[in-house]
């Protein structure tokens, strides 16, 4: 790991002085703004120098061929991969006839700002040309909350020391050269310039330029216009090519005269419409966003950020950089989804382009559930669009003999993108995860004309793959056979506990919901006797549990296996499996994440408290967090049986991993997943949050770093805030009908308007802090979150 970058710490933003060329890339992660429709990574105005560039529509891809050393049958032809739509975020800038580059002449300052409240990025550079004039560029950027296709760029330059003529060239740049995108020449070949020019225009000062993809046949517009003010006349000149679109516009200045422009760049796709109508679009979004002008848009998006972070905020006293951190997240995780309209959260969101744009089943795990109490419109938008994917899923489980559906392990539209089928093809539990998600989701709402109108048939579907995967033994009970966990360590194994349980649950909330709404199941074919075999298979999953060392095997056999040989392995050999292969791992006691700890936060009523306690020591000296996944996870559970002070320690290294980059991966984007966890890390792991049919039960403990947080969650469209202190916790209902939550196991009923302060009881001996694999305890709290 390199030395982190030195962002600065405040509570409501996250700033960087200077300027180091080598961190471009993980600077660019940070600072990037997204809506979940359109996504800019942080780059300087002037393009260049940058680390990645990077400019995304949420759902734009290139198919391209999948390359095997040796094919089988089931392997998905295909591949997907996020591509740059044209860029409108450049503003390049010549001081009389100089270009402003901050790596030629002087630079003076040089400070970037992302502010979670203002939902902006804010750049000031202070810089001397070679031919000796000074000035000063302020620029704000922000892609629109409240205008789904707006982003937008207020630049000024000013002359600081003498008169100049300033030029600009505001730009749209299509099939901008990237680094290498794929190591395979077929699939360069198809990604190195995938957009194809369909119509360039210009209508006055604006200019729009329509293109689209040449496999996945996606057509993308993308205009821009601007609004300029300057002391005296500016010459304002627009032209087009097909790939670059670009508005000249010059002014001289004297000394302190000031130049600015408001640039504002509508985005539109489409698999369907015309390049006409996807054009028309396009300049009907820019026109909208000229009428709110530069005040109304910032208004719109500080609006949209105060509702949420009205129920959403975490407070935290006791750790600044932690404050800052969980902010940060719930900033990254909320622009990621806040206009999706039937889309889904991409593993990396659209702040980069890793793991090639794809959403796996950790949106529905792990950052779902953030939506759903924060946001719950978003989390809705999102399972519909599962449930828009459903077809490509029901495809694939023919494909594969099954019945059902058969939902992407890794996908942009719905299709399977993973060519490693024992990490892909067999990990069925994400259909699990996506039943736990429209149940997480309707508990939280009381949405119920969204579990008729589109739960039914997702659980239904889930529910009548697993009845074709599952077996029956002689004991009566249901088997699942050779599937993978959320372990990518351990492949292609009976009976995974998580998955076992996770299908268990996903078969009982669909034999609920088909008698709840009879009418829905029966136009879906869903007979009396087919929910009669969901409930007996729901009640006899295996869970293997090893009698001898009074643990559950993560697996049927796991605890059987050989230990990795953790003492022989150093440091710098993590990730395991960059430096060993999968053949070694998958026959090991190693864990990647978190898998029979995560069934244990997924399922915590099927684990009684000292079972779960044996678990989590058996598997803490197994896990090796070789995935961001998994910290947050060990921080719940860490926290509910009682270690305290490793939670935060856990706590820490989430909150901490993209920020100081800890997997060395961050420059490809944000870890939405992880981002996420930081806050189920607090309100699961410190607050004891859980949910289940009777209601959400709480459990709230502070560690000994820190001396209160408060957070909010969504209930029935309230808003429920809990402050929790060393000794007690105040529960406070913003408003509507009365609520029962559970404190510590025991039924309270909050009225709005009547705060109710409950003790917390004494915290019973945890026994002995549990150990790690050599090199892979956690960095504690304080060195991981020092300011």
């Amino acid at each position: 790991m390199t030395d982190p970058l030195p962002f600065d710490v405040a509570p409501w933003s996250i700033g960087l002085s200077g300027l180091d060329e080598s961190e471009l890339a993980h600077r660019e992660s940070v600072f990037a703004l997204s809506n979940g429709h359109v996504g800019w990574r942080g780059t300087l105005d002037e393009g260049d120098p940058h680390g990645i560039t990077g400019s995304y529509l949420n759902g734009v891809f290139e198919r391209h061929p999948m390359p095997y050393a040796e094919a089988g049958y089931g392997y998905p032809s295909s591949g997907e991969s996020v591509i740059n739509v044209p860029n409108g975020k450049v503003i390049r800038l010549f001081v009389d006839d100089e270009p402003f580059d901050v790596r030629r002449g002087e630079v003076h300052r040089h400070e970037q700002r992302l502010d979670f409240r203002d939902g902006t990025l804010h750049r000031e550079v202070e810089w001397t040309s070679p031919a000796g004039r000074r000035i000063r560029v302020t620029s704000t950027r922000l892609v629109s909350l409240s205008h789904r296709p707006v982003a937008a760029v207020r630049y000024v330059v000013e002359a600081v020391d003498g008169p100049a003529t300033m030029t600009l060239q505001s730009e749209l740049v299509a099939n901008e050269a990237l680094p290498e995108v794929h190591p395979d020449d077929r699939v360069k070949e198809v990604l190195d310039e995938p957009l194809a020019a369909c119509g360039a225009f210009v209508l006055g000062t604006s200019a729009t330029l329509v293109h689209e993809t040449y496999e996945s046949g996606q057509r993308i517009a993308v205009a821009m216009d601007h609004t300029v003010s300057a002391p005296g006349r500016a010459i304002v000149e627009t032209e087009v090519s097909d790939h670059l679109a670009r508005t000249t516009i010059s002014a001289r200045l004297e000394a302190g005269e000031r130049l600015e422009v408001v640039k504002h760049v509508g985005h539109e796709w489409s698999a369907t419409l015309d390049p006409q109508a996807l054009r028309d679009r396009a300049d009907a979004a820019v026109d909208e966003a000229r009428r709110a002008g530069w005040a109304g848009l910032t208004a719109g998006q500080r609006e949209r950020l105060d509702a949420f972070w009205t129920c959403a905020d975490v407070e935290i006293e006791g750790s600044p950089r932690l404050q800052q951190a969980v902010r940060f997240a719930l900033f990254h995780v909320f622009q990621s989804a806040a206009r999706l309209e039937v889309r889904s959260v991409p593993g990396k969101g659209l702040t980069g382009a890793g793991y090639e744009g794809h959403t796996f089943w950790d949106f529905e795990g792990f950052v779902l559930p953030v939506l759903t109490s924060t946001a719950p419109e978003a989390a809705r938008q999102a399972l519909m669009w599962r449930h828009a994917t459903l077809d490509h899923a029901r495809e694939r489980a023919r494909q594969l003999k099954l019945a059902g559906a058969a939902f992407a392990w890794r996908t942009i539209d719905g299709r399977e993108s993973s060519g490693y089928w024992p990490a892909s093809t067999v990990a069925f539990h994400v259909n699990a995860d996506i039943a736990a998600a429209v149940l997480h989701y309707v508990r939280a709402t009381g949405d119920d004309a969204f579990l008729r109108d589109v739960g039914v048939e997702l659980l239904a579907e889930t529910a009548r793959l697993w009845m074709a995967l599952g077996r029956w033994d002689d004991d009566g009970r249901f088997h699942l056979d050779g599937v993978t966990g959320p372990d990518e360590y351990t492949a292609v194994v009976d009976d995974n506990v998580f998955t076992n349980l996770m299908a268990g649950q996903n078969l009982e909330f669909a034999a609920a919901a088909a008698r709840r709404h009879a009418d829905r199941a029966r136009d879906l074919g869903v007979t009396g006797d087919e929910i009669d075999a969901w409930e007996r298979a729901a009640g006899a999953v295996a869970i293997p549990f090893d009698e001898r060392r009074g643990v559950h095997a993560q697996s049927a056999g796991f605890t059987d296996h050989a230990r990795w040989a953790f003492e022989r392995t150093t440091a710098d050999q993590y990730p395991l499996q960059a430096h060993f292969p999968y053949f070694d791992l998958y026959r090991k006691q190693v864990v990647k994440q978190a898998d029979l700890t995560l069934a244990m936060f997924f399922a915590p009523d099927a684990f009684t408290p000292e079972q779960k306690a044996a678990n989590f020591g058996y598997y803490e000296q197994l896990t090796v967090r070789d995935s961001s996944l998994s910290a947050a996870v060990q921080a719940v559970v860490a926290a509910e049986v009682g270690h305290l002070d490793l939670a935060a320690d856990y706590l820490a290294e989430a909150a901490t991993l993209d920020l100081d980059d800890l997997h060395d991966n961050t420059d490809e984007g944000m870890h939405m997943a992880s981002l996420a966890g930081i806050w189920t890390a607090l309100t699961c792991g410190f607050g004891g949050m859980r949910d289940s049919d009777a209601g959400v039960r709480f459990a709230p403990r502070l560690p000994p770093q820190l001396t209160r947080i408060a957070f909010g969650i969504k209930l029935a469209g309230h808003t429920l805030r809990l402050e929790v202190r060393p000794d007690a916790t105040t529960y406070r209902l913003s408003d509507g009908p009365p609520v029962t939550v559970h404190h510590f196991g025991e039924p309270v009923e909050l009225e709005a308007g009547h705060p109710l302060t409950l003790p917390t009881p004494p915290l019973p001996d945890a026994g002995p802090r549990p150990t790690q694999p050599k090199h892979r305890a956690p960095r504690p709290f304080a060195e991981a979150l020092r300011a």
